[in-house]
């Protein structure tokens, strides 16, 4: 954490200790005060909890010990049956296409260390055998090796720990392939780094330039000292191939490019709004094999949290006689029911006995927030009793990483039990089709409304709304009550991208009726959620996110989401202030105004002006900052790139967007004199 990071943390503790208004807390993780990371996870991939509550860091993988021997709960199967399971969180190794169902030809025998654990030989497939493994997240290797099992024979009396595997091909990836998606190939999965016709030797290591490796992907291929078996025998019937696999190895030193901790959903006794995630790190670096601080290191940390209202997120469902979906719990879908079987490749489901969907608890649920980089940023999850945290490291080099010290995150009472909010044109409440749809660039007014619920809490409510509208709104009136009357606001505010409006008296138990907020604005993208807050203005607490849902029989819409429609064009409306600049310094038309629209743009993307002459010649160019869809203007004064005056004539001026919506070229005319 940052200097910055670490006064506004202090300045949070100071005044929530020392000012009788403030109703904010911290719920913490590592330090000397917080949750130990040690025993809270559920999945942890190259993380290292050893200093147990105080901090948590990535593995440092030593070079005397096998990467896999630093990884835990293996999966042998390409999609692994585990409810929780997300690609990059399990580390798998999966026989041929898919894993093999049979108890004894788990690839997870061949990553544990111990090769009197093995799969025997097998007549099945012949020499059509391969392994793939997935560590799970790219590891700094530079060896890889396979060796025979200890102890055992095969039906033809010659040792297990004789039987070489003749040939041999070794592929090596840091990153999802073809080969490795389709569960059909058996091909590479990237850069071969061992393709060998005939061997004899029963331990076999192979040495590659140091990288960052993923996946691993072993074939056994045809050998002359198979010559003796027949076709049918290689292809299921009679003696199996040559080569016996008692354990694959894979050697490496450094930082992992990324680990990964998540964990347990952890139940906080109450429900409760959350604010701002805080985080506290050392970046830090291995030198000769210690770790030491390094402000230079390069490494990073993501965050993602969801918070809930119950201990699950998921909702499972099995089939009845008829067919259809009916909700169960999770312990009788993971332990009663059965998976669908696959027979003559389709799935056999819709049977009573069977598992069916699982989906997500949105009711109950916020979907992860995005990846949080940098501490003290906002949350924006609703309110909830459960908070479940997903913390990816990142390293830059091999010796680079970040050490998360402690994380915490804002925490105060709820203001009510729930606010529910709807949104329709003030003229078409009712919509046929049951969503709002408007024109893009449009002004058009809206009713906002609010369903405030203060069931089983005791709460002082709160006297304030924000509305973050994405563009500059214009408030037009509020109305409360039961019937809605209209009233003055204490205050309203319109600013860029949201709008405050005070409301004249306290929302609060036994005062909650209907809040109507009536705004116009301006919609440039196809879908606009306009989320919202309540906040209580008196004292230091947090706002309370506003709920989508049926806030209102008066609206038909049911959602907070509004839909444009029309302009297909990414940028429109282009115009100049003047069609002449003098840029002679006395202050009149010294520069130029540009105006233009931006629509549909799904994220800010970078702007740039280019002029050109009349002949056709770029004489200009000129950089601006990112911008999002909406209104937007630049300016410029007649200078190119290096801050050079262009000559006195007229030039060609456009806006260039890095971006792939579809962008009609337009090219005004503008002069320069002086």
């Amino acid at each position: 954490m940052g200097n910055g990071a670490r006064v506004a943390w202090l300045l949070a503790v100071l005044f929530s200790a020392g000012s009788s208004t403030a109703d904010i807390s911290f719920w913490q993780m590592g330090g000397n005060a917080g949750l130990s990371w040690a025993g809270l996870d559920t999945a942890s991939v190259l993380v290292d909890t050893s200093a147990q509550r105080t901090a948590i860091r990535p593995t440092y993988i030593t070079p005397e010990r096998s990467i896999f021997s630093f990884l835990s709960n293996w999966s042998g199967d390409k999609q692994p049956l585990s409810l929780d399971y997300f690609d990059g969180q399990r580390p798998r190794v999966w026989r041929r296409w898919d894993g093999d169902i049979r108890n004894g030809y788990q690839g997870a025998f061949l990553v544990d260390g111990d090769s009197t654990t093995y799969n025997p030989p097998s007549s099945s497939y012949g020499t059509l055998e391969w392994y793939t493994i997935d560590v799970a997240v790219p590891v700094p290797a530079f060896r890889f090796g396979f060796y025979t099992p200890s102890q055992g024979f095969r039906s033809d009396g010659l040792p297990l720990r004789d039987d070489a595997v003749p040939a041999y091909e070794i592929s090596i990836s840091a990153e999802t392939t073809d080969a490795v998606a389709q569960s059909n190939q058996n091909q590479p999965v990237g850069q071969v780094i061992a393709a060998v016709r005939e061997n004899f030797f029963t331990a076999v290591s192979i040495d590659f330039p140091k990288q960052y490796v993923r996946y691993v992907r072993y074939q056994r291929k045809p050998s002359t000292q198979d010559a003796q078996t027949s076709i049918i025998e290689q292809f299921g019937v009679g003696q199996a191939p040559r080569g016996s696999l008692g354990d694959f190895e894979l050697f490496g030193e450094g930082i992992p490019q990324h680990a990964f901790y998540l964990s347990k959903i952890i139940h906080l006794g109450e429900e409760l709004n959350f604010g701002r995630l805080f985080w506290q790190t050392t970046p830090m670096r291995m030198v000769d094999g210690s770790a030491v601080e390094d402000p230079t290191a390069q490494a990073s940390l993501e965050v993602e949290v969801r918070t809930g209202r119950d201990d699950d997120p998921n909702i499972y469902h099995e089939f009845t006689d008829k067919g259809r979906e009916r909700v169960v719990t999770r312990e009788r879908f993971e332990k009663e029911l059965k998976p669908p079987a696959v027979s003559g490749g389709q799935t056999q489901e819709g049977r009573p006995g069977i598992r069916a969907s699982i989906r997500y608890d949105v009711e109950h649920w916020t979907y992860w927030s995005s990846p949080i980089v940098q501490s003290g940023r906002s949350l924006g999850l609703a309110s909830g009793s459960f908070v479940q945290l997903k913390v990816n490291f990142n390293s830059g080099d091999f010796d680079s990483f970040v050490r998360l010290d402690s994380l915490w995150i804002e925490r105060a009472p709820l203001l009510a039990r729930r606010i529910i909010g709807e949104v329709a044109r003030l003229d078409e409440p009712q919509p046929a089709r049951g969503f709002t749809e408007v024109g893009l660039g449009e002004e058009i007014p809206f009713a906002y409304d609010l369903k405030i619920d203060f069931s089983g809490i005791e709460s002082r409510g709160f006297d304030a709304v924000r509305i973050h509208t994405g563009q500059r709104a214009r408030f037009i009136r509020l109305e409360m009550g039961e019937p809605l009357q209209q009233v003055d606001p204490a205050a309203a505010y319109a600013r860029d991208g949201e709008l405050e409006v005070h409301l004249p008296q306290r929302v609060m138990p036994g005062q909650s009726a209907p809040v109507r907020i009536v705004f116009a604005t301006e919609i440039f993208t196809y879908a606009t959620t306009f989320e919202g807050e309540v906040f209580d203005s008196q004292i230091e607490t947090l706002p309370q996110p506003i709920e989508g849902g049926d806030a209102s029989n008066a609206l038909g819409t049911n959602s907070l989401r509004v839909f444009g429609a029309g302009r297909t064009a990414a940028l429109q409306d282009l115009a100049l202030s003047t069609p002449v600049i003098t840029p002679n310094g006395d202050g009149a038309n010294d520069e130029v105004s540009i105006s233009y629209q931006l629509f549909r743009l799904p994220e800010p993307v970078p702007v740039a002006l280019r002029a050109f002459a009349l002949d056709g010649r770029q004489v200009a160019a000129r950089s601006f900052a990112m911008q999002d869809s909406g209104p937007q203007r630049v300016r410029w004064d007649g200078r190119d790139e290096y801050g050079a005056l262009l000559p006195p004539g007229l030039y060609l001026v456009e806006i260039v967007l890095q971006s792939q919506e579809p962008v009609a070229r337009k090219l005004l005319t503008l002069g320069i004199a002086y």
